[in-house]
């Protein structure tokens, strides 16, 4: 699924739904991974989307951009076990999943459809033969240019002549050269975006009112809650910093006015819908 997917499928309407629980707009919200695994999982949507955006403009500084995109991912992916993060966290999934067949509460055709998304991602993630990133590092022109990202400035055209070249090519000829270095990619975008996706409609959404801009909640013990979500009016003029950890969260609202001063902190009473997402 791409993030454009993703995006389509959060905003669709409640009735007649697709997903597994009711889905819910992106508008005006906030969010806060509480484990290390959904961090990485959000860092990784955060790059596929920016590498989406610069393949849908389409110029030749966007797929410059695309491509120091696609060199962060291969950093990530180099440096950390992102493969085996993203199969514990599917095969979790599956068990869940497994757990509420014959919940009346379910959208049992929706759950099919989910647990038929998992298993080939699950299969290709597994398979000895998939080596994402493996494209890029095959690619002497990339890594050329990802030896020089390392050097303030040292990315202009007299740098790296070969590349000012590509860059410079037909855009439909760049286009199909930036999706061949995307395809073994693709299968760490789905699972990323399916592991959200699945976390993110897993909140009970409640409607909270504080006083003086300050909420705190203890995450009950057992509690699977990976994620925090805080929902905001559309008009509202203000915006909420979120910290917290495995055991507890804090929710401080503040105003922005002049961005070259301190943000002010809310004192008044306000209203906000919170979601404590326990995939």
């Amino acid at each position: 699924m791409s993030a454009g997917d993703s995006r389509a499928a959060d905003n669709a309407p409640a009735k007649g739904q697709d997903s597994l629980f009711a889905p819910h707009s992106q508008k005006g919200l906030y969010e806060l991974p509480l484990s290390e695994r959904m961090r990485t999982m959000m860092r990784l949507e955060s790059v596929f989307h920016a590498i989406h955006l610069g393949l849908e403009r389409g110029g030749t500084w966007d797929a410059r951009n695309v491509l120091v995109n696609m060199i962060e991912l291969c950093d990530q992916l180099g440096r950390m076990d992102i493969r085996g993060e993203l199969i514990k966290e599917l095969e979790r999934h599956v068990n869940l999943l497994q757990h509420l067949r014959h919940n009346s509460q379910v959208n049992q055709e929706a759950l099919e459809r989910t647990m038929a998304r998992l298993q080939p991602l699950l299969i290709l993630l597994k398979s000895n033969a998939f080596q994402p990133g493996a494209r890029l590092r095959q690619s002497e022109l990339l890594m050329q240019f990802k030896q020089r990202l390392a050097l303030p400035g040292a990315t202009c055209n007299f740098d790296i002549p070969g590349l000012h070249f590509w860059l410079h090519r037909e855009p439909a000829q760049r286009d199909r050269q930036l999706h061949d270095w995307m395809r073994d990619l693709r299968v760490i975008e789905d699972a990323v975006q399916l592991v959200l996706e699945l976390v993110r409609v897993s909140a009970q959404p409640r409607q909270i009112t504080v006083e003086n801009g300050f909420y705190q909640q203890q995450i009950e013990p057992g509690s699977q809650c990976q994620m925090v979500r805080v929902r905001l009016r559309e008009n509202a003029d203000y915006y909420p910093e979120i910290s917290g950890g495995r055991h507890r969260f804090a929710i401080r609202f503040f105003r922005h006015i002049d961005p070259d001063s301190r943000p002010q902190v809310v004192q008044e009473h306000l209203t906000f819908e919170l979601h404590c997402c326990a995939m």
